[in-house]
């Protein structure tokens, strides 16, 4: 193997349109790729120690700290997968996706690390055997992960989930922009499905449980209008997901400004993603100029970045 050899491995955020919180309770949610933020790795032969190249760490590989060991334990399986244990190589990871955002991050560098990794030592890479990896590094970072985030990030269409059912493949058929905001507040998740746990023990605990019923027919009739190119239906069932969110309390008033705004400036529907209280919110625009119009509002109503994805139909993986 030649010292001039460059490995390259890519992965997509991913950005939950439906379905948050009211999944762990085995109701329906979508996932979807959102490859307007990436991550790029690439991995070259060096005559030193390996050596990584992140926004978190620049160093040895066997130095790296406690808050990087998912992604040490992906290299280093892959490493041993490969026979390579001993390989010298230097690691550089670019990342346009935020960490603690909701947006699959750490499944993402591990999904675009393997893949770089695999492709420098020139071996073939299945998607079960990259999945396998990505979940040695997810269950470090998040212990008991879905694998909704490594799915979804090394994927190009969305899915349908039940949680303990298969992942199922949607037949993508709108078209529409999705715009994405960071509040660049660090989302709450863990807080936030302790809440709604509390919530469902209460006295008005079957309150509480129509309102993730709901968030679970919502899902269901989502994954409808994608099929059927309803943008203005899927815009309506985000705004009443974001609504029953909110009266469960894992909104906060950074999000609520963001959907607001997003609202008011023409979107077709807006919503929090993912776990909430921070991290990140949605909004669907029927067209790139009014996308571009929203995003331009949601800066100037303190949005730290925002992205847009133009959703077409008769995505197929």
């Amino acid at each position: 193997m030649g010292t001039n050899k460059i490995g390259k491995g890519y992965a997509n955020g991913k950005i939950i349109l439906l379905g948050e919180h009211s999944v762990v309770y085995h109701q329906p949610s979508i996932a979807i790729p959102f490859p307007a933020a990436q991550i790029n790795v690439t991995v070259t032969q060096q005559n030193e120690p390996t050596t990584i190249h992140c926004d978190f760490y620049h160093g040895l590989l066997d130095e790296m700290p406690e808050l990087l060991e998912s992604l040490k334990a992906t290299i280093q399986t892959c490493l041993e997968r490969l026979g390579q244990p001993d390989a010298c190589l230097t690691i550089t990871i670019e990342s346009q996706i935020p960490a603690e955002r909701g947006m699959g991050s750490s499944a993402a560098v591990a999904v675009a690390t393997t893949r770089a990794l695999y492709d420098f030592f020139d071996y073939d890479l299945n998607q079960a055997d990259l999945l396998a990896i990505v979940d040695i590094s997810e269950k470090i970072a998040h212990g008991n992960p879905s694998g909704l985030d490594a799915l979804m990030t090394s994927s190009s269409i969305p899915y349908y989930y039940i949680k303990g059912q298969p992942f199922e493949p949607i037949n993508l058929k709108l078209t529409a922009y999705l715009v994405v905001a960071d509040t660049g507040i660090t989302g709450q998740t863990r807080e936030a499905v302790q809440s709604i746990a509390a919530k469902l023990t209460s006295a008005d605990g079957a309150n509480y449980q129509e309102k993730i019923n709901t968030l679970g027919k919502l899902a269901s009739d989502g994954r409808k209008a994608l099929e059927s190119n309803k943008p203005i239906l899927l815009g309506k069932l985000m705004t009443k997901v974001h609504t029953l969110l909110t009266e469960l309390d894992v909104s906060n008033d950074a999000l609520n400004r963001l959907v607001t705004t997003a609202l008011n400036e023409g979107a077709l529907g807006a919503k929090l993603t993912g776990g909430g209280r921070g991290g990140c919110m949605i909004a669907l625009a029927s067209n790139q100029s009014d996308a571009l119009n929203i995003a331009a509002a949601l800066e100037a109503a303190g949005a730290k970045n925002t992205w847009l994805y133009q959703m077409n139909g008769d995505t197929h993986e």
